[in-house]
């Protein structure tokens, strides 16, 4: 019997032919992702970076530092009672401030206690020329429609205030935030003083620290001696 591979060359052309691309295929089929995985890390990387470098994302930071909690912490109870005595006592002390500004953050408010601030200190302008910058500054991002952090006012209050920015004076913020103040103070302060950490701070406990609770005492041999059983409960 004759060889096949002599009747039929072309059945071994085709076969080499056949490995031959077989071999070409593969090696793209694997240079192809490892080309393209490059570039997806890399696309990877600058998003995290752009990420970490968006403000938002530290928003919450300050709240977390151990420096931070260590001042509220280190407050004696004396004085967490006289923040109890009257919101502008509460107000007018740093570590209450600080302990107030922590509370509103949980609540989500804490955009009232930040305007009071920015008006104290637009308050504190030295002259007329640096009132009408912090005064824009002030409505837009507290007053105007859509603030980024909005206050809650009064039509009235707002209007007026509204009126006054292009001729800013030392009293142009007095109205809005007489109307932030009493509103906290008739609204969030009551819930703060009812806060556990606050409660905490009046009872001398840190509040960051977890309370533990006091191991119930182990019974011995002795405890039951003398006692009788009462099969009468089963």
């Amino acid at each position: 019997m004759e060889n096949p591979l002599v009747l039929f060359p072309q059945l071994n052309i085709s076969a080499s032919k056949d490995k031959s691309y077989y071999k070409v295929m593969k090696s793209t089929i694997k240079e192809e992702p490892h080309k393209g995985s490059k570039p997806g890390a890399k696309q990877k990387r600058n998003r995290l970076s752009l990420l970490l470098q968006k403000p938002e994302f530290h928003e919450g930071d300050q709240l977390g530092k151990p420096g931070n909690l260590a001042k509220i912490a280190s407050v004696s109870p004396e004085e967490a009672v006289k923040w109890g005595e009257s919101f502008d006592k509460l107000l007018s002390e740093k570590a209450g401030l600080d302990a107030f500004t922590k509370f509103l953050k949980t609540e989500f408010s804490e955009e009232n206690i930040e305007f009071w601030m920015a008006c104290e200190d637009y308050k504190k302008s030295k002259t007329a020329h640096e009132l009408l910058p912090k005064a824009k500054e002030i409505y837009e991002t507290f007053i105007q429609k859509d603030a980024p952090k909005e206050v809650n006012l009064d039509f009235q209050t707002k209007e007026a205030t509204s009126r006054n920015i292009e001729q800013a004076i030392i009293t142009t913020f007095d109205a809005a935030q007489n109307t932030v103040y009493r509103l906290m103070e008739q609204d969030s302060y009551p819930r703060f003083l009812r806060s556990d950490p606050y409660l905490n701070l009046v009872k001398g406990r840190n509040p960051n620290r977890p309370t533990l609770r006091r191991r119930s005492r182990s019974f011995t041999i002795n405890d039951f001696q003398g006692v009788r059983p009462d099969f009468t409960a089963w």
